[in-house]
């Protein structure tokens, strides 16, 4: 991730609020609590309107929220105090995002395949529900959305503080902002496909750029490595999107020879830094493909529609004495200075680093006379 977001609060938090109010004070107390009703609910008065609104409404998202708390209840009733404590640890895990994303030892991350494993009835049950709670259907109820507000109003508040305009994902594909009527798509970064507690946790939800959510990461798991031939994953740490401590990465293009009309992928090499991040920095790579995906970028015609520049102003610079162009040199300290104080527009990151990687081979010294 080439920087961070800043998070933003809003009202669609306590759609969040709501789901901890379920699990902790309704299901995880189900075994001493008596039958399900809408007395459980009396202690968060704005939750207890909603599931009685729901209870109510022949609405299919209301059923679907209802009878799943209904249900997932009489499942909990079941368990033991260990049993409740473990999907408590699970819990507090999954939403811990900050922690997830440093690997921290402490960190009990739940997918759904380690729920099943030893309770399949409430896994079945747990994956419908967290799945369906990120759905348009749900969301729009006139009962919840006067309690949570609308998604839509989230992303303008988002947009209108993260305003780089950029997909921080990538740093080369633009996001929709606050002068558009439509909105990039959630990415749900620990997948809901995959885990639990967490699908309408906004600490858990970032907008990405089309190709970045649905193109290269769709349901990976950033969590994890991908299998080794064995069948084995390994947890590894990522970038936390919401981070407020700043960093900075850093990027080398280096070409492997100087005919530049016949490179291929195999001669560029990124080398990406600083080694502090290597662990995030090699996730990031893996999940957004964006190793492929710069390589592809220059040697398509971004790449050379930067490079022709710089020749046509080299060669304007030399036509006359009082010619306009600019020599490499000149122009490379431009694009340096744009690069520190615009480094994702025009993708300049990555323009002068490639730039650069010209330079050193070669391609802008003078012909031998």
């Amino acid at each position: 991730m080439l920087f961070p977001y800043t998070y933003v609060p809003h009202q669609m938090e306590k759609m969040q609020t709501f789901i901890d109010f379920i699990f902790h004070e309704v299901w995880c107390k189900a075994p001493a609590n008596g039958p399900f009703g809408l007395n459980l609910f009396d202690a968060n008065a704005e939750l207890r309107e909603v599931m009685e609104a729901f209870y109510y409404s022949d609405a299919q998202g209301a059923d679907f929220f209802y009878g799943h708390v209904e249900r997932i209840y009489g499942l909990f009733s079941k368990l033991t105090t260990a049993q409740i404590n473990q999907f408590q640890q699970w819990y507090q895990g999954n939403n811990d995002l900050e922690q997830v994303c440093a690997n921290h030892p402490t960190v009990q991350l739940a997918r759904y395949a380690d729920v099943a494993a030893t309770h399949k009835d409430i896994n079945a049950q747990l994956a419908a529900f967290f799945k369906g709670l990120y759905s348009q259907s749900l969301l729009d109820l006139a009962a919840l959305r006067a309690k949570i507000g609308d998604i839509n109003d989230h992303y303008q508040t988002f947009v209108t503080t993260n305003n780089a305009g950029k997909c921080p994902f990538c740093g080369i594909n633009d996001l929709l902002g606050e002068y558009h009527t439509k909105r990039e798509a959630y990415d749900h970064y620990l997948p809901k496909a995959l885990y639990p507690f967490n699908s309408i946790n906004f600490k858990n939800l970032v907008p990405a750029c089309h190709h970045c959510n649905s193109s290269y990461k769709t349901s990976k798991d950033p969590a994890y490595t991908p299998k080794d031939p064995a069948g084995a994953a390994k947890r590894r740490a990522v970038f936390y999107p919401y981070t407020a401590t700043p960093y900075a990465i850093e990027l080398q293009v280096t070409l492997k020879h100087s005919d530049i009309t016949n490179l291929t992928p195999a001669d560029i090499s990124l080398q990406f830094g600083p080694a502090a991040l290597d662990e995030k920095i090699d996730t990031w790579k893996d999940v957004y493909g964006i190793v492929e995906r710069y390589r592809g970028k220059l040697l398509g015609g971004d790449g050379k529609a930067w490079l022709v520049e710089v020749l046509d102003e080299w060669r304007w610079s030399d036509e006359t004495a009082g010619a306009e162009g600019k020599t490499p040199d000149a122009y490379l300290r431009d694009v340096g200075r744009h690069t520190e104080k615009s480094p994702y527009a025009n993708a300049n990151f990555l323009k002068n680093s490639f730039l650069q990687g010209c330079k050193t081979v070669g391609l802008f010294e003078p012909a031998a006379k």
